[in-house]
């Protein structure tokens, strides 16, 4: 049972950082503000890539809001929608609800324009998200898994699912 209490402590995590103001629930205004500040970091505002990022963080608030019932999610609410759209569907859950926001952040980054990012461009990413370098270096040793110094979409996407099954430490959405 150990992976599935990770799983609800990684959910759980996601729940507390998304409720942007502490009062106890998850609103669109949460996630509008984290994009905006992730841009910001990112030094992308005003670009249609921007734009993109922003909506993506959007959508994905308005699939698990919809599948909650709700404009505005509370942790109960949030840990059965994250559960039955994304966890529970598994790689079907993240690529639906998770790769947009991934491959928008991706998109930001990518300066190169191969659509996949660099050592560099990932550390552009965890200071985006608040972390630093030392993490970044590591975290990217570990998910380029084909050893070719970048790292795609699908790698990427394929990361934070295994975060939030346990199966990795390396907080792609941040901590």
């Amino acid at each position: 049972m150990v992976m599935a209490t990770t799983q609800s402590n990684r959910l759980e995590e996601r729940f507390r950082l998304w409720d942007r103001n502490g009062n106890g629930v998850i609103e669109r205004s949460d996630f509008e503000r984290e994009a905006d500040e992730i841009i910001a970091r990112l030094g992308a505002q005003g670009t249609p890539k921007a734009d993109q990022l922003k909506q993506a963080y959007l959508g994905m608030f308005d699939k698990l809001s919809q599948a909650a019932g709700a404009d505005r999610m509370t942790r109960g609410q949030f840990l059965e929608a994250a559960e039955q759209e994304i966890v529970g569907k598994g790689d079907a859950g993240f690529a639906a609800v998770v790769r947009p926001t991934i491959q928008a952040i991706v998109d930001v980054l990518d300066r190169s324009g191969d659509g996949e990012i660099t050592p560099a461009e990932m550390h552009g990413w965890f200071a985006a998200i608040g972390l630093d370098g030392e993490v970044a270096d590591r975290a990217f040793r570990d998910l380029d898994s084909d050893g070719s110094g970048k790292l795609s979409v699908a790698e990427l996407v394929d990361a934070v699912r295994d975060y939030h099954l346990g199966r990795n430490d390396i907080p792609l959405l941040g901590r």
